[in-house]
């Protein structure tokens, strides 16, 4: 009974979340540590205030010294927008990430259901409208699909093998963090990014940032049109994991076609479903993608190499990041 009830727990997510969002440990640490102070800083209802705060202290989230007075534990500091690890803004339910956690708490009735989106469910637009018409949200998707990417990049630029590649083009490759964390890791290659328009708009910044803009072109085009040969490695991080099967297919038919023209390579990274200490974070996000998304899905290394095959792609080598993200590396077979 007390590791489901553990489980079944609705109240501290969200309750953490609602912390961070209305920046509380933020309020407290700049000294606004009375019921009334902070709930004038956070503009609250006090008394609902001194009830979420009476449940986060009775879990160790925020100390109480004397009644009516609040300080930071360990856990309240980790809410705060300075710390390094920018919880904080993976919590707020203010922005797309925030969004995305009440689209999967509201809408994964509806996708075990359906098969279908639980974002639209819950928010009458799926959630790419969803940014289309909340200039707000788009922002803090950037930002968190940044933070990832800034993560992400030198794990992958640590983790392979580049040795021979003199071409690495980068697909789907946002503001270009993982290409330019690749190309100050391999001074010997010049590099490429793909990415719609108006997302590769803001990769020159992040290139001459890098160093590394002179040595890479930008190159504005969906994944879903030819892509650009003479590459030797082709890069796909965190993108297989928003389509089904189909788009997927697509995808990669793309990447193998043009990596065959010059006997290149594609290497993919992403979360991968599979029997070890990570099944559990990897089946969340498997979650977490078919409630927002719908088709999206995270996949195991099996389902990889259905997809692969299709698109005519045989498995090479395999690596492993940090942040149990795999990197898979396919080969052209024709």
């Amino acid at each position: 009974m007390n590791d489901i009830r553990q489980m079944i727990d609705i109240f501290s997510p969200i309750a953490l979340r609602v912390a961070a969002t209305l920046r509380l440990a933020d309020h407290v640490a700049a000294g606004a540590d009375t019921l009334d102070e902070l709930a004038k800083a956070a503009k609250v209802d006090a008394d609902a205030l001194r009830r979420l705060l009476r449940f986060l202290t009775c879990r160790g989230v925020f100390a109480e010294p004397s009644p009516g007075r609040y300080t930071l534990t360990g856990s309240a500091a980790l809410l705060a927008a300075d710390h390094p690890s920018r919880l904080r803004e993976f919590l707020d339910l203010d922005t797309a990430g925030g969004r995305m956690d009440l689209a999967v708490c509201g809408g994964l009735l509806h996708t075990v259901r359906t098969g279908e989106a639980g974002y639209e469910a819950v928010f009458g637009q799926s959630f790419w409208d969803d940014l289309d018409t909340r200039p707000d949200l788009a922002g803090s998707f950037t930002a968190l699909m940044t933070a990832v990417s800034r993560r992400l990049g030198p794990e992958v630029a640590a983790g392979y093998d580049w040795r021979d590649a003199r071409h690495v083009v980068d697909v789907g490759g946002g503001a270009g963090f993982l290409l330019s964390a690749v190309l100050q890791r391999c001074p010997q290659a010049r590099g490429t990014l793909v990415d719609l328009p108006a997302t590769v708009a803001r990769a020159q910044s992040t290139l001459d940032a890098a160093g590394v803009a002179d040595r890479c072109a930008v190159q504005g085009g969906s994944f879903f049109d030819p892509l650009p040969e003479g590459g030797d490695v082709y890069v796909l991080s965190h993108v297989l994991h928003d389509w089904d099967d189909g788009p997927a297919l697509s995808i990669l038919r793309n990447c193998a076609a043009a990596a065959a023209a010059t006997g290149g390579r594609v290497l993919v990274a992403e979360r991968v479903i599979a029997d070890d200490e990570h099944r559990a974070l990897a089946t969340e996000y498997d979650l977490r993608m078919a409630a927002i998304f719908g088709g999206a899905r995270e996949r195991s290394y099996d389902e990889f190499v259905t997809l692969a095959a299709a698109a005519g792609l045989a498995p090479g080598g395999v690596w492993h990041t940090s942040s149990q993200h795999w990197l898979m590396e396919w080969l052209p077979t024709t």
